[in-house]
């Protein structure tokens, strides 16, 4: 799993105490294990919340909280071209060839917005292969895994965020 994420310079996240869930994404990301599911839908948001209350902070039942919350998703058929078996070599013919492998990769994409300034203030991402997603239990444990190593990176008290669990710095 590819996982990472982006803070804005200078966030100071003990002036948060409060966030809410904003509007699910109008577009449809073409695919039925995640357009319109709730399991999925209920899976992150349920991960994001047990993160967010073990950092102390609350889901805001009236008023306007301190941060909005969005999330995005969506697969996308990848292609990996393999010549690991030359570049480590593991293979010492001539003949060495490659092989191709098509999969689906999932990407994950939270935001979280502080809403007295409508600026971006965090954004984490997760990408990894979905073919546990035709399983509810194992589409519940991969979304359990993206949030938590996401979350990992996610902005402390007084300022100072972990480093990313693994990944780049590019979505």
């Amino acid at each position: 799993m590819n996982v990472s994420s982006h803070v804005r310079r200078g966030l100071d996240i003990g002036q948060y105490s409060t966030y809410a869930w904003g509007p699910a994404d109008a577009l449809p990301t073409g695919d039925s294990r995640l357009d319109q599911n709730p399991y999925f839908q209920d899976y992150v948001q349920g991960a994001v919340d047990k993160q967010l209350a073990a950092r102390g902070m609350l889901a805001s039942r009236a008023g306007t909280p301190d941060l909005l919350l969005h999330y995005h998703a969506s697969i996308d058929t990848r292609i990996d071209v393999s010549r690991s078996e030359r570049e480590y070599e593991r293979c010492h013919s001539s003949d060495c060839s490659s092989w191709v492998e098509r999969y689906e990769a999932g990407t994950l994409v939270l935001d979280v917005v502080d809403t007295r300034t409508n600026r971006l203030m965090w954004r984490g991402w997760a990408q990894d292969s979905v073919e546990a997603f035709e399983n509810r239990d194992r589409m519940r444990r991969k979304v359990t895994e993206a949030v938590q190593q996401m979350m990992a990176t996610f902005p402390r008290a007084g300022g100072e965020a972990r480093p990313p669990a693994l990944g780049g710095d590019e979505p």
